[in-house]
């Protein structure tokens, strides 16, 4: 029994830490919404995601945790996110939000890895934008806005143009015009987009006047996109709220869109949907769908080349899950053929 057991402790492989520099190694943008798109489906169902536990430190600054299991031998993982939000953190130069995922073997309980989950969270949040994009905006979208500046807006802009490869045009808009034009010269030093064009925004409105796909990422309380502004076709995606104070759009851009949403809790966490059902604006049963029913094809996405339509996420625990799976196994695949 005592060498048995020895045996299998032997045997038992040491939890590892992916780094952030390992992580951006092992994934890019197109295989995590690749990855997405093929695994959502038919595991949502097999993940359980409680709601997240959401903790208020300071005014500005929030902790949560987000854990989630798999019943499927297919997905035999537990995982937990811990995550930190600071507002703050752009006067220090710093991303608002940090984070760790800790992985586990469901069927023993084992701990198999922790990972950087800042890197991972801006990796997932954008390939699930783009993922519904790839549904939702117009095939031929040429003029791609990105309403922020910060840590996630180079993941947004690379996943979004890993599927709609007709764009052409980016335009960033910042509050602080200066971000927005060193995350434009970052994006032209950093190459790879061949026949696209990168440009700093002054005027978020004529942006968003022109724009086919916006794409916002910011953690506003007062609207920043205006409804009457989206020009017919566009498509809206909104990232940044996670809060029923946070808006990143008005009530008219609601109106006129056809929203669909990550999954149910943006329903009750999102600042734009929140205000919009408290004002009649719209019920929460004119929501169009959610991502998952997109994928499945259970719900039609764009309908018509002049709707315009909305995405909001506000993150998942299941989408987690299964970004780190890919991250793990794709590190250990890795690590296997480096001992062969």
């Amino acid at each position: 029994m005592a060498a048995a057991t020895k045996l299998h402790l032997v045997n038992t492989p040491a939890p590892v830490f992916i780094s952030t520099a390992t992580l951006h190694s092992l994934v890019t943008h197109r295989s995590l919404i690749r990855h997405l798109e093929s695994s959502f489906p038919p595991l949502s169902t097999a993940i359980q995601s409680p709601l997240r536990h959401a903790h208020q430190i300071t005014p500005n600054s929030s902790f949560l945790l987000m854990p989630s299991w798999s019943i499927s031998p297919l997905l035999p993982y537990i995982g937990t996110k811990l995550v930190t939000h600071n507002s703050g953190n752009s006067a220090l130069n710093l991303p608002g939000v940090h984070a760790i995922f800790v992985l586990f073997n469901s069927v023993t309980g084992q701990p198999l890895a922790s990972m950087d989950a800042t890197a991972l969270t801006l990796y997932r949040t954008a390939c699930v934008s783009a993922l519904a994009s790839s549904y939702l905006s117009r095939e031929d979208a040429e003029i791609f806005v990105m309403v922020s500046a910060g840590a996630l807006a180079p993941h947004l802009i690379k996943a979004h143009l890993a599927v709609r490869s007709n764009v052409k045009r980016v335009l960033v808009w910042n509050r602080t015009f200066e971000k927005a034009r060193d995350l434009v010269d970052w994006l032209r030093e950093e190459g790879g987009f061949e026949g696209v064009r990168f440009e700093a925004s002054e005027s978020l409105e004529a942006a968003v006047r022109i724009g086919d796909v916006i794409s916002c990422a910011t953690n506003s309380e007062v609207a920043l996109v205006k409804g009457a502004e989206l020009k017919a076709g566009a498509h809206l995606d909104l990232v940044g709220s996670f809060t029923p104070s946070m808006r990143e759009c008005d009530d008219e851009a609601v109106r006129r869109g056809r929203v669909f949403i990550d999954n149910e809790v943006a329903a009750v966490e999102a600042g734009e949907l929140v205000g919009a059902f408290e004002r009649g604006v719209m019920r929460k049963d004119e929501i169009a769908g959610e991502l998952v029913e997109l994928i499945k094809r259970e719900k039609v996405g764009r309908r018509s080349e002049e709707e315009i339509t909305v995405f909001k996420s506000v993150g998942s625990a299941v989408v987690d899950l299964l970004s780190a799976q890919m991250v793990y196994e794709k590190y250990m695949d890795r690590a296997g053929a480096s001992l062969c």
